[in-house]
């Protein structure tokens, strides 16, 4: 019975394949549009210094046309606003680059929706893009993506972008989380047009909707007091019975959420035990327990391992090669260097580890660049 389970683990392999397989539309089957309705691209910016200068350099050299580019300065304590000035005053901008200096966070909100906000206002086009200053874009991408907009007949469209890991610690425990958010939301057929509100997602690094759709919802206003306000957008579509669309863009968008281990660690603290159960059924049991257990799935990378070691067991050995095979199959795919996989135990540890601390902490208060907030309030 015990050899039951490398076999069950054999399974789950394929499973993984299957999974992973390119299911849903892809953005390089979308036409490049030439020109159409001003597209305002609004960039919210909390001490991105690092970030802002390729990510509007890369929004500048779009192929299409019209657009205006807003970057939100949110209070930044770092040269974010000098860097956008600079960028607005260079002859390459041609008048296209506005920073728009970001209000007193108010009471009730979180900061990015709050800076969506302000763009949205300042904003003059008839179609909406909110992308994150740490994403990088192709000339193509607007183009396509307002393509798919037209073609789908759709009200909001987001982009899944490639993820970049330089770092040791983004190597080692990125392709893991990204292994269990593929399992909930890779089949896009599924998702695209759900008229079922838990199933709904959407990637804040790259939304593009109407205005007239964004305003009929409430604009970020109506998700103001959500940490995870890009699912709770589109959330707040499908009860509004507008239809959502997602593409794979790996070729068109790239984005490096974190840069270290203290980025990682604070950054899926913040969205997981808040975001998990808005992907579940509604049912209130399921929902409080979610955040709890949500690290339990992550036994089956660390429990084996140590039994071998412990044991010497060669059930358990066949079971550690199956289950480095799938870790060697996942971090190819997501483009991190395949000698990671042979820490695959040690990164399933560490996912555990943030997962737990997201459930303690995240019921509790959630601290991201620099502020803090109360979820019980």
């Amino acid at each position: 019975m015990l050899w039951a389970i490398p076999a069950g683990y054999l399974g789950f392999l394929l499973l993984m394949l299957y999974r992973y397989g390119e299911r849903g539309p892809l953005l390089r089957n979308y036409p490049v549009v030439k020109g159409g309705p001003l597209v305002s691209i609004i960039i919210p910016a909390r001490n991105e210094g690092t970030n802002i200068d390729a990510c509007v350099r890369s929004l500048l050299d779009s192929s299409y046309e019209p657009f205006e580019i807003i970057v939100v300065d949110d209070r930044s304590t770092d040269d974010t606003a000098q860097r956008v000035d600079a960028i607005a005053a260079s002859g390459g901008a041609r008048g296209r680059v506005r920073l728009l200096h970001g209000a007193e966070l108010p009471q009730g909100w979180f900061g990015k929706p709050w800076a969506l906000v302000q763009g949205w206002r300042a904003s003059r086009g008839a179609l909406l893009l909110f992308v994150d200053a740490d994403t990088r874009h192709t000339p193509e991408v607007v183009a396509r993506s307002i393509a798919v907009l037209e073609t789908e007949r759709a009200d909001l469209v987001t982009l899944l972008s490639r993820q970049e890991m330089r770092s040791w610690w983004e190597r080692l425990i990125q392709p893991h989380v990204f292994a269990a958010l593929a399992s909930r939301v890779n089949d896009l057929q599924r998702i695209n047009r759900t008229r079922v509100e838990w199933d709904a997602i959407a990637s804040g690094q790259y939304i593009l909707t109407t205005r007239t759709a964004y305003e009929t919802i409430g604009t970020h206003e109506a998700v103001k007091d959500s940490v995870v306000e890009d699912l709770a957008l589109a959330q707040a579509y499908v009860r509004g019975s507008l239809d959502i669309f997602l593409v794979h863009a790996y070729e068109f968008v790239t984005t490096r959420m974190y840069t270290g281990l203290a980025g990682i660690i604070e950054g899926w603290s913040k969205n997981l035990a808040i975001g998990v159960p808005k992907m579940m059924p509604p049912w209130r049991v399921l929902r409080r327990v979610a955040p709890y257990i949500m690290w339990m799935p992550v036994l089956f990378w660390i429990v084996p391992p140590v039994l071998w070691l412990m044991g010497g067991w060669s059930w358990a050995l066949a079971t550690v090669i199956v289950s480095l095979a799938i870790w060697l199959f996942i971090y190819w795919l997501e483009g991190a260097p395949v000698g990671y996989a042979l820490l695959y135990p040690f990164g399933a540890v560490m996912v555990a580890y943030i997962m737990i601390r997201s459930a303690i902490r995240g019921s509790k208060k959630i601290e991201w660049r620099g502020r803090v907030y109360s979820t019980t309030a």
